[in-house]
């Protein structure tokens, strides 16, 4: 009877978890609210007013950086808020305009209004992009494709972010300085910047508040890093182009901002737009997925959360979604921002909407508390955080440590620089992407010894005077084997099979392989046949129930003997000490070429 309860109310439970109250409280943000403690509500608070003295002015700043009016990196900022605060699994994580999405944003946008300039047209198509970077991964969510994250390797990731901080501080130095530059690339700027300089077109009250502006910043983020520093620069900015009246100086002012909340709006663009749309998007939503899951992974060991990769890209998405309606543009998550909640005591979600809803206020009561903001200001916010994505200390590592890891973050670096930032992004994941294939396609291999006073066999590289059993080589080929090395493989093993004097056996210590496909099938097949022609035997230990299976599917095992499969390499080894009498010597040296 009580066996039937329990049953009874399980199913109960399962019935609900399937209605729509249970599919309601699947949803993160609904699970925060159903659990949510009282003694968070006023830390919430405080770290929600802290956090927006970072959000208006970055905002601002990283609107202009993509190309766009100011007031659309407040729209941006308070609907992915919102949205993320509802569908986000992460507590404490901020999302937002990004200095990394910006130049993306802009290289997309830009070149497709180019004969016309229309500000109203940008709007449109930074907002479809962002309805577009929310469907790609609202769609990535439910194909659970969450690995995608992993597309971009750390090297070059590195050099990604060091070529973007480049190109973000050269685009905002003559904006720094009170002058604009008209240029299609890196070197073209750089050129145009120089040029510039030499005519005398810096404006000095413009260069006086940007310089200043930026060490301010600098300073204080290093001395006094409780402080607000871009909060504390924007006041002083504002309170210099009210007091001095720097605009009659050629200090260009962000001017007044539209009042009131931001209106739904359905982006128009041109059928045309679309395919360039959708590759600006793609590359923004690799980047805006391995920023968010990078910042959330580094948050939540903080906290003892469990990231979840596919629930973070529906949460990013949300975000996005709703900002794409709003007259928005594409977010990711940010590491300072979020730095500054946790710093603040943030427990939830409910800081981001306490911000939304202050950001809110502003344009609603004093919408022109930012007119008098000078543009060069604004410059200095973004230069300040293009030099924090910079990692030359990590670049310097790679070079020590490992060279080949550091030819990929130069190559990824110069395709930011010298090629622009959406080809920059295709190329680091493609080198990412292509380094994987490499280490497969020619993997680590070497022969086995036995070292004196060591349990099992050992890679003879490490221990050159390692015994060896004569007529036996014991080889291992680190990786799985597939169409790409097969043919490596089989090359190795020849080499091995016609040394003097030459093996009886060659023992293929096969651990590492965890899988061979059917063309490499056909090589082990042809491989055994030539082996056999000249007395060496080709013997498998250690090789992995599912690759066996896989192995006696294709059919490999009507040709190599059952019997040339064993558990372990020390099986094998007996197996051939006892049928050929061998006794354990050191070896001539057998050690495979090194390729790499």
């Amino acid at each position: 009877m009580d066996g039937q309860q329990s049953q009874g109310r399980s199913t109960t439970t399962g019935h609900d978890a399937r209605g729509p109250w249970g599919r309601l409280r699947a949803v993160p943000g609904v699970q925060t609210l159903t659990g949510y403690r009282r003694d968070w509500l006023a830390k919430d608070v405080v770290a929600g007013i802290a956090l927006t003295t970072l959000l208006v002015p970055q905002g601002m700043a990283y609107a202009e950086l993509a190309g766009l009016p100011p007031i659309t990196g407040l729209y941006t900022t308070i609907l992915c808020l919102l949205g993320y605060a509802v569908c986000g699994p992460s507590r404490i994580l901020v999302l937002g305009p990004d200095s990394s999405l910006g130049p993306m944003i802009a290289a997309t946008v830009l070149p497709l209004i180019a004969s016309d300039g229309d500000p109203k047209r940008a709007v449109a198509l930074a907002s479809m992009l962002g309805l577009m970077v929310a469907g790609i991964m609202i769609l990535a969510s439910v194909a659970r494709l969450g690995f995608i994250a992993d597309l971009i390797s750390k090297p070059t990731m590195i050099g990604y972010m060091n070529g973007l901080a480049l190109t973000i501080l050269v685009g905002q130095l003559p904006k720094l300085l009170g002058f604009k530059v008209d240029a299609d690339n890196l070197l073209g700027e750089c050129a145009e910047l120089v040029r510039k300089l030499a005519d005398g077109a810096t404006v000095p009250a413009a260069a006086a508040v940007g310089v200043s502006g930026l060490v301010l910043i600098l300073l204080l983020e290093r001395l006094l890093p409780k402080v607000p520093a871009v909060l504390v620069m924007v006041a002083l900015a504002i309170a210099a182009a009210s007091l001095l009246d720097l605009d009659e100086h050629g200090v260009g002012l962000v001017g007044p901002l539209p009042e009131g909340f931001p209106p739904f709006t359905l982006p128009h663009v041109r059928a045309d737009d679309m395919v360039p749309l959708l590759a600006g998007a793609l590359g923004i939503a690799v980047v805006s997925l391995a920023d968010t899951i990078s910042n959330s992974s580094a948050f939540a060991a903080r906290t003892g959360q469990e990231v979840r990769g596919n629930q973070e890209m529906a949460g990013v998405g949300a975000a996005n979604l709703a900002a794409g309606l709003f007259q928005g543009f594409p977010v990711s998550a940010s590491g300072s921002r979020t730095a500054v909640a946790e710093r603040a005591g943030a427990k939830t979600q409910l800081t981001g909407v306490i911000g939304a809803c202050l950001i809110v206020l502003m344009l609603v009561l004093v919408p022109g508390l930012f007119r008098n903001l000078p543009q060069p200001a604004l410059a200095a916010v973004v230069i300040a955080a293009s030099l924090s994505l910079a990692d030359i200390p990590g670049a310097v590592r790679l070079w020590r440590q490992r060279r080949t890891e550091f030819l990929l973050c130069v190559a990824a670096f110069v395709g930011v620089a010298l090629l622009g930032v959406l080809p920059g992004i295709a190329i680091a994941v493609g080198l990412s992407v292509l380094n994987v294939f490499r280490r497969a396609w020619w993997p680590y291999d070497t022969v086995l010894g036995r070292v004196p006073g060591l349990e099992g066999y050992h890679d003879i590289r490490s221990y050159p005077g390692a015994d060896r059993l004569p007529g036996l080589v014991i080889y291992r080929f680190d990786a799985p084997l597939f169409f790409a090395n097969a043919k490596s493989f089989r090359d190795e093993v020849r080499r091995l099979a016609g040394a003097d004097p030459r093996p009886r056996w060659i023992v293929v210590a096969a651990e590492p392989m965890t899988d061979v496909d059917t063309t490499a099938a056909d090589v082990l097949h042809e491989l055994d046949t030539a082996l056999s022609v000249r007395h060496v035997r080709l013997v498998f230990a250690e090789l992995k129930d599912p690759v066996r299976q896989k192995i006696e599917r294709y059919g490999l095992t009507r040709t190599i003997d059952p019997d040339r499969f064993f558990p372990t390499v020390e099986a094998a080894v007996t197996d051939f000490s006892r049928s050929t009498g061998a006794q354990w010597s050191v070896g001539p040296d057998t050690r495979p070429l090194d390729r790499r």
